[in-house]
């Protein structure tokens, strides 16, 4: 992550959180992002310097205005002025980072060979509540090549426990093994 990203989202961070409007503006830019990711050329449009930069705020003003939250919009524009607009994946995540730190969230990354049902999630979600004595948000994801088990990722910390790695384990234990 880029230094400017953490300073641009920290001072949003800030104005929103003096505001109350911390949550609602992270919604939003989630949203927002996942917009830009399905639309690239919409960024490249923002991002071209041969477009104006009044046109370029005037595009904005046009899809946004009145949808997001009027902070956002201007921190949008803000971006877009100083040619960082590519940069907003980075600001989103170092958002979402403070937003998480100042609210008692530890985002937890799940890998599983097949989706994990509610009850599965729940209990983990429990189970890791309690053991980070945090309040867990989980991002689960599906990796076939898993092969079976649950693979959980958290403050530089790796629970591995799938039948994958367990393979890996013991390959490697009997490449070593002198016979």
């Amino acid at each position: 992550m880029s230094r400017s990203a953490e300073i641009y989202a920290k001072s949003l961070y800030s104005l929103a959180s003096d505001e109350g409007l911390a949550a609602q503006i992270l919604e939003q830019m989630q949203t927002v992002r996942d917009i830009l990711t399905a639309e690239p050329d919409f960024v490249t449009l923002l991002a071209a310097s041969n477009i104006t930069k009044e046109e370029r705020m005037g595009m904005l003003d046009a899809c946004l205005r009145g949808k997001v939250q009027q902070y956002l919009l201007n921190f949008l524009k803000l971006l877009t002025e100083n040619g960082l607009i590519r940069s907003y994946g980075a600001c989103c995540d170092a958002y979402e980072k403070l937003y998480n730190e100042d609210n008692g969230i530890l985002l937890v990354s799940v890998v599983s060979a097949a989706p994990l049902t509610e009850e599965q999630q729940q209990r983990l979600k429990e189970k890791l509540d309690i053991r980070t004595r945090k309040n867990v948000l989980l991002r689960c994801t599906v990796d076939p090549a898993c092969l079976g088990g649950i693979r959980v990722d958290y403050n530089d910390q790796r629970i591995d426990g799938t039948i994958s790695n367990r393979l890996s384990t013991v390959s490697e234990l009997l490449k070593s093994t002198a016979f």
